[in-house]
C-alpha cells in the first residue's frame, strides 16, 4: 500500500533534511571546554550559590572569573576579544555554570547571546573594536532592550521612540524593563520605534552608553529566582546616540531582535537543562540514603518512575539543544530549531524540578537542601526571550509553512 504525501510528511518534518549528518560525540575541544566549565562551576560556583540566592548579591568575583576563562564571549571570535568556540561549547558551558547557580548562568547568556551575538553579525568595524572586544573579554558587561511595561511579545506596541536627527543619530525616549544585567552593564541596545505606522512600524537597533545624559537605572527587581542576576527598569530621556551607535541598517531592528533570540534560546535552553539537571542529581542521590518501608526509596517503583521520566526529559532537551546549537554553528536557519529546545527545555526544567522536590518531600521544600531553589530557578525560563506560548507561535509557523 503506498504510503500517501500527507504521512510522509508528517515522519520526515522540514527540518530533519538539513540534517546530513549526524554525530553524537562531542569533539576533543568541546570536551576539553565541557571539563573546564565542570570544574569550575562545581568549585568556584556551587558553594556561593545558596549565600547569592538568599542575598540577592551580584555575584562579582564569579563574573571576573568567567571573563578570565572566556566565558563571556565564547563564540565571538579571537579578533574581537571572544574565545573562537562554537555554540555546542556555549552551551555546554551553560550548562555547567547554570547547574551550580542559574543566576551566573544567565548572566552569561545575556552577554554572549543578547550582546555580543548581535554586534559580531550587524555591527560596524567600530562598534566591534570599541564595544564589542572589551565586552566579550568581560572588562564590562552589556544587555539587552526589547520588553517594555507594556510591550512584550508583542513589538507592535512598543512605545520607546528615536527621533532622527541632523547628524545622523537618534534622541532616544521611553524606558524598557526586566532588563537582565541592567544595573551592572555598561551598554544596552535598545530597540526604538523610528518610523511610527499604527500596523506596521519600523524599529532601529541603538547601542547606548549607561554614563549617556538622560539615562537611569531603577533599583533591581525583587525576584522569584535567579535573583542575584539583576534586573531592572532603565530610563531614556531625551538620550543622545550617536550615529556610529546605530547597530544595522536604520528600520531593521524588528530582524536584528529576532535574529539575537533565536541564538538566545539556546542559552535559555541550556540554562534550564543546568537547573534540571542540579535537581535531578539530588534527587537520584536523596533517593538512595533515604529509607521508607524499611528500604531505601530509590527501590520503589513510585520514585523509579519519577527518576525514569526525568532522566528521559533531560536527554531529550540537551538533544534538542545540541542540534540548534550545531544549525547555528553551520549558518543554518535555526529559529523553529531553537524555538523548540528552549520551549522543551524550559517546560521540561519546571516538571523535572517539581518531580526532584517531591522526591525529597519536606526536605525539598526546606531551603537548606537547595531543591526548592531549582524550582524557583526554573520558572522564568518559560518566560523570558520569548514565553512558551510565544514558541509555539513560532513552531506552528514554521510547522504550517512546509
Amino acid at each position: 500500500m503506498p504510503v500517501p504525501k500527507t504521512a510522509t510528511a508528517l515522519a520526515f518534518p522540514r527540518p530533519f533534511p538539513k540534517v546530513t549528518r549526524m554525530n553524537f560525540e562531542l569533539t576533543e575541544e568541546q570536551q576539553l571546554v565541557l571539563s573546564t566549565a565542570r570544574d569550575f562551576a562545581r568549585k568556584e560556583i556551587a558553594p556561593k550559590a545558596a549565600e547569592l540566592d538568599k542575598t540577592a548579591r551580584w555575584p562579582r568575583e564569579i563574573v571576573a572569573q568567567m571573563a578570565d576563562l572566556g566565558f563571556l564571549g565564547l563564540a565571538v571570535p579571537t579578533e574581537y576579544g571572544g574565545a573562537g568556540l562554537d555554540n555546542v561549547c556555549y552551551a555546554l558551558v551553560i550548562e555547567e555554570v547554570s547547574a551550580a547557580c542559574a543566576s551566573s548562568g544567565v548572566i552569561m547568556s545575556v552577554n554572549n547571546s543578547l550582546f555580543c551575538d548581535p554586534l559580531t553579525k550587524f555591527g560596524t568595524d567600530y562598534q566591534k573594536k570599541e564595544i564589542l572586544t572589551p565586552t566579550a573579554q568581560g572588562k564590562m558587561l552589556g544587555c539587552f532592550g526589547l520588553t517594555e511595561p507594556t510591550s512584550g511579545s508583542d513589538a507592535r506596541t512598543m512605545l520607546t521612540v528615536g527621533e532622527k536627527q541632523g547628524d545622523g543619530g537618534y534622541l532616544l525616549n521611553g524606558s524598557k524593563n526586566f532588563i537582565t544585567c541592567g544595573p551592572e552593564a555598561e551598554h544596552i541596545i535598545v530597540f526604538a520605534v523610528t518610523t511610527p505606522h499604527p500596523d506596521k512600524p519600523r524599529h532601529t537597533a541603538l547601542i547606548v552608553r549607561r554614563d549617556a545624559a538622560g539615562y537611569s537605572v531603577s533599583p533591581h527587581d525583587e525576584k522569584l529566582g535567579i535573583k542575584a542576576a539583576h534586573s531592572s527598569s532603565i530610563y531614556f530621556d531625551n538620550v543622545r546616540v550617536p550615529a556610529e551607535n546605530i547597530l544595522g541598517e536604520e528600520g531593521s531592528g524588528f530582524k536584528i531582535a529576532m535574529a539575537t533570540l533565536d541564538g538566545g534560546r539556546i542559552g535559555i535552553a541550556a540554562q534550564a537543562i543546568g537547573i534540571a539537571r542540579a535537581a535531578y542529581e539530588k534527587a537520584v542521590a536523596y533517593s538512595k540514603e533515604r529509607k521508607a518501608f524499611r528500604t531505601p526509596i530509590a527501590n520503589l517503583q513510585a520514585i523509579q518512575f519519577m527518576i525514569a521520566d526525568m532522566a528521559v526529559d533531560l536527554d531529550a532537551a540537551r538533544l534538542l539543544t545540541l542540534r540548534a546549537a550545531t544549525m547555528k554553528d553551520k549558518g543554518v536557519r535555526h529559529t523553529a530549531e531553537s524555538a523548540m529546545a528552549k520551549l522543551f527545555a524550559s517546560e521540561m526544567s519546571s516538571r523535572v524540578t517539581h518531580k526532584a522536590l517531591q522526591i525529597h518531600g519536606g526536605y525539598g521544600y526546606i531551603a537548606e537542601y537547595g531543591v526548592e531553589r531549582h524550582m524557583r530557578d526554573a520558572r522564568i525560563t518559560e518566560i523570558y526571550e520569548g514565553t512558551s506560548e510565544i514558541q509555539r507561535i513560532v513552531i506552528a509557523a514554521s510547522a504550517l509553512k512546509g
